[in-house]
């Protein structure tokens, strides 16, 4: 048998012998890469680049895996584990890989369940089950359930991409735990997969069928016997040392389940044991009755303590769930985040309870909720929210904690680790005073939240975990954390399970005889120790595998850009991702992050990916060619630099940055695509064709002709390409003359598209700001922001473009002109990459904040244009660029202004991102993003629906459905001035 190996030991950075381990040798994994390969072909990757995007997930550690399967099928899973256990490779199941213990990632083949088993196998409303495969996302089963008005209780707030494989593994809970439990609580019956290839369906097991079982023999009447021997010698032990919490989420906290009394349900004792016993091939999963309708009471207090203290008084009165929410959560959101909306909501306080009710109507539930204010005042602010809307931004707020907490601006760093205690409601309020004394006896300061209604309290603190006195503080801390919860009967983790963060500690929760009950229950389901090993049982110390450990340290880079805000070091920026995931979610609503991975649904196509590629590029350990790197470069080509991680990301990854850099660098001794040059460079292109529009249009767009012409270009056969206005808008302005208007003076910016292919919407917006009044002008000279040119990393000659425009605009910069864009990719340019390629110098600072999108400068200015007409519907396209960089919320509000009602689909990005949609590589996504849901969604929309798009992007990709698109100026002069465009 291949892959046998002598076990060694591990030690901990401080030199402390960890627990024993076997590791794979090279020759092993390349014999097991051969059989999976020829078994299972493309699922198998044992490369660097599959290597290293699962080498962590949300916690603090890094183990590189041996391989990656991406099963297809329930029967590549079972022929996965086969061959694995042939060559003796460990192995860890992945859902989500949002976990925050460690569970996710291990030195053994990674089995991803998330990309292709994830259906919902059934749904019995009448029955209130599910049956579900382990990578089917908790959104996905709640969408499906709520059309019967159920739900499936637990709730984490990564509720739109974890899975409930992962959910079965960590014993998640959530915020409507109160409501319904943790997962455990939930779950039904279960199919599962041992490391030995038993197949079995388990659940509860009534007295005769447990003897039936126990007297069939063969490897499941032995596992049988062994747990019903193992409760008979610690049964009474379970009973006398389990805390009696809701939530109890350490150690194999379900063993309970097993005793006299309770059916034996296996399937119970199972969840929450962290895929360290078996896999999971699909669940039964029971559905609760879910309020149709719901209210909030948002209480604030004088401190988060006294609003601990009031959690079993406002519990007594049958909310549905009950989060709590501090001062310095408060400040954190509040300082750039993208929940900061909802804390315009929050009443007067330094700690709150955002207490929801539920019920049947709307009156029901606000009646609830009033009441529940009602009861607490006097010792408490309270509102009263019921609109859905609102609502949703409070929860966006409470939501965003994690993202909020982890990368604070002109703060230390901080970790997960110490993240999920709980302890008894009723000891909430003391627990905390004393946790938060803790915290600061040792140095630490964090914000504390979560879900205060079971006694949990979520936060993120700035450990040291690059030195060797960090680590030594933050494990004495560790020690005196555990020693304080198990003080108030509570438990170390709450929902997230304690993979390798707090294993180590559950002798002091749970005592050395308990301990060894969990490592007999281990054995009996995975005796060689294969499953996830050095996880939840004899586990690596707390300070091994650290992903940033005191011997992490990484080149500074020279780069283009200034990275400011991660310490003007690239390296950071690659550290910036915190694992959560909320880049794999699969419905955007009104944002915008990730296009290319809601296409392709692979790792390695989301923000998350791809910055953990980069990163691993940076370590050079697993990718060892740095910006070379061909598995990097591949990651990034469908990136379509939406940045719409740069805003929806909880911690800001910015992606489309970080692929400009590398592909500067990627491409500096090496050709690039031919669509590169031909799109990058069309600002030349243009000016060249200006003369001979109809020449150019002949060549791009006559049969025959221009299928020689994209072939040249680089671009996609079935692309259709702009087609050049017979007269550009700057030669349309030169032959007008000088603007007749005499008033305040603004410079138009005519960027490449407006300028050279549609002209009219310019002319649109000149029109309507000379109706205000506004004396409207132009660059003296053709000018170009570059913004084709970041995708592809050229820029050397970006910044060479700047530079003209430095000295174009000097008078202009000097005198503060407003300077008025039009195409949002193009003013974010101004706003996003002028800064970061010229951070020091004074007059780039200058012109970014003098430029406004057309939207932003009318709806600033609106009572000097002419009253426009109202009404009519529209849907409308939010450019990515505007959403992320500018902002799009004015323009809605203009929007609404006009009286005009609009449908936004929840899509985000278009698919077409510039160069992206025309080049022959990435064309086909581009147009499978945008089938996704927007091109139907247009096709669908009414005759008489406006289709409203600023993005010339945007409205390329619309207009091949034969439906025209506005831009905003263009809808304004015919409301405004009654002029047709």
């Amino acid at each position: 048998m291949s892959g046998t190996q002598e076990r060694v030991e591990i030690r901990a950075p401080s030199g402390r012998v960890a627990a024993e381990f076997t590791p794979y040798s090279v020759e092993a994994a390349r014999a097991l890469e051969a059989d999976l390969g020829q078994a299972l072909g493309r699922a198998v990757d044992f490369g660097s680049q599959g290597r290293a995007l699962f080498a962590t997930d949300a916690s603090n550690y890094r183990q590189v895996p041996i391989g990656v399967v991406t099963p297809r099928s329930r029967e590549e899973v079972v022929e996965t584990v086969r061959l694995c256990r042939r060559h003796a490779a460990p192995i860890v199941a992945r859902g989500g890989g949002t976990s925050l213990a460690g569970q996710a990632c291990n030195v053994a083949v990674v089995i991803d369940f998330s990309r292709y088993l994830d259906r919902i196998v059934a749904l019995d409303p009448e029955a209130r089950l599910a049956c579900v495969e382990p990578g089917c996302i908790l959104d996905t089963l709640r969408d499906a359930a709520e059309k019967h008005h159920l739900t499936f209780g637990p709730d984490p707030s990564t509720h739109n991409r974890n899975t409930l494989g992962g959910m079965i593994g960590n014993n998640s809970c959530g915020v409507h735990s109160v409501m319904a439990g943790r997962t455990s609580d939930n779950v039904e019956r279960m199919t599962i997969l041992t490391y030995d290839g038993e197949i079995w369906e388990v659940g509860p097991t009534p007295a005769p069928e447990l003897d039936r079982i126990v007297a069939g023999g063969g490897r499941r009447g032995e596992a049988y016997a062994g747990m019903r021997d193992l409760i008979g010698r610690y049964g009474a032990l379970i009973e006398r040392r389990y805390p009696d919490i809701p939530r109890l989420v350490s150690g194999f906290e379900n063993l309970d389940a097993l005793l006299p009394g309770r059916d034996f349900n296996v399937a119970s004792a199972l969840v929450g044991t962290e895929g360290t016993c078996a896999l999971v091939l699909d669940a039964t999963l029971r559905l609760v009755p879910s309020p149709p309708c719901r209210a909030l009471a948002v209480l604030g207090f004088d401190d988060i303590f006294l609003a601990a203290d009031a959690v079993p008084e406002v519990l007594a009165l049958g909310p549905i769930g009950i989060e709590g929410f501090d001062d310095l959560l408060f400040k954190y959101v509040g300082e750039g985040h993208a929940g900061r909306e909802g804390l315009k909501l929050f009443p007067q306080g330094k700690g709150w309870l955002i207490v929801e009710t539920g019920g049947d109507t709307l009156a029901e539930a606000r009646q609830e909720a009033e009441r529940i204010a009602a009861r607490m005042k006097g010792r408490c602010n309270g509102v009263v929210i019921c609109d859905p809307r609102q609502q949703r931004k409070i929860w966006d707020a409470r939501e965003g904690g994690l993202g909020a907490t982890a990368m604070v601006p002109d703060k230390p760093e901080s970790w997960e680790g110490w993240e999920d205690a709980a302890v008894p409601r009723e000891q909430l309020g003391n627990y905390l005073r004393d946790f938060k004394a803790l915290m600061h006896r040792h140095g630490y300061e964090s914000a504390v939240y979560g879900h205060f209604g079971d006694g949990l309290v979520h936060c993120r603190i700035n450990f040291d975990l690059r030195t060797e006195a960090g680590l030594a503080n933050w494990r004495d801390f560790l020690g005196e954390a555990a020693q304080l919860v198990t003080s108030y009967g509570g438990s170390l983790s709450g929902e997230h399970g304690d993979g390798q963060a707090r294993a180590e500690l559950l002798e002091t929760m749970y005592g050395p005889e308990l301990v060894q009950c969990f490592r007999e229950f281990k054995a009996i389901w995975d005796p060689r120790n294969r499953m996830n090993p050095g996880k939840a049982i004899d586990p690596f110390p707390v300070d091994a595998n650290l992903r940033l450990g005191p011997g992490y340290r990484p080149p500074q880079l020279d780069t283009h850009f200034a990275y400011e805000a991660d310490h003007g070091s690239f390296a950071h920026a690659t550290i910036r991702c915190v694992g959560v995931g909320a880049c794999r979610r699969l419905d955007a609503g009104d944002e915008v992050m990730c296009p290319s991975y809601m296409a392709t649904r692979e790792e390695k196509h989301s923000t998350r990916g791809r910055a953990h590629l980069l990163h691993e590029m940076v370590r050079g350990e697993v990718i060892k060619d740095g910006w070379e790197s061909r598995e990097v470069e591949d990651a990034l080509s469908l990136c379509l630099a939406c940045k719409g991680c740069r805003r929806d990301c909880p911690v800001s990854v910015d992606m489309a940055t970080y692929k400009a850099e590398f592909r500067s660098h990627h491409y500096k001794h090496r050709l690039r695509p031919r669509s590169a040059y031909s799109m990058g460079f069309i600002h030349k292109a243009a000016r060249l064709a200006e003369p001979a529009p109809w020449l150019a249009n002949f060549l791009t767009r006559t049969p025959g002709v221009s299928a020689l012409t994209k072939w040249i270009g680089g671009v996609h056969p079935k692309a259709e390409l702009p087609a050049f206005a017979r007269r550009s808008f700057r030669r349309w302005t030169l032959d007008r003359g000088t603007s007749s208007v005499g008033g305040d003076r603004i410079l138009l910016w005519p960027d490449t598209f407006n300028n050279y292919f549609r002209p009219e919407t310019a002319i649109a917006a000149t029109r309507v700001l000379e109706s205000a009044g506004y004396s409207v002008a132009i660059p003296p000279r053709p000018l170009c922001c570059g913004r084709p040119l970041y995708d592809w990393g050229f820029l050397d000659q970006a910044k060479a473009l700047w530079e003209e425009s430095f000295v174009a605009l000097k008078s202009e910069i000097e005198q503060g002109t407003p300077i008025i864009g039009l195409e949002p990719a193009c003013t974010s340019a101004f706003k996003d990459e002028l800064t970061g390629l010229f951070p020091k110098r004074a007059e780039a600072k200058r012109l970014s904040e003098q430029v406004v999108h057309f939207t932003d400068f009318v709806a600033a200015h609106f009572d000097r244009f002419p009253e426009p007409r109202t009404g009519g519907r529209a849907l409308v396209q939010a450019h990515c660029h505007h959403h992320a960089v500018i902002g799009f919320e004015p323009e809605m509000a203009l929007l609404e202004r006009l009286h005009i009602t609009t449908e936004r689909p929840p899509q985000g990005c278009c698919g077409m991102a510039g160069a992206f949609g025309f080049a022959k590589e990435t064309h086909d996504v581009a147009t499978a993003i945008g089938e996704r849901v927007l091109l139907p969604a247009v096709r669908e929309a009414p005759d008489d629906s406006l289709i409203l798009a600023d993005g010339f992007s945007c409205r390329e990709q619309i207009e091949r459905t034969g439906r025209r698109t506005r831009h905003i100026a263009e809808l304004l002069a015919e409301r405004m001035l009654d002029v047709a465009v």
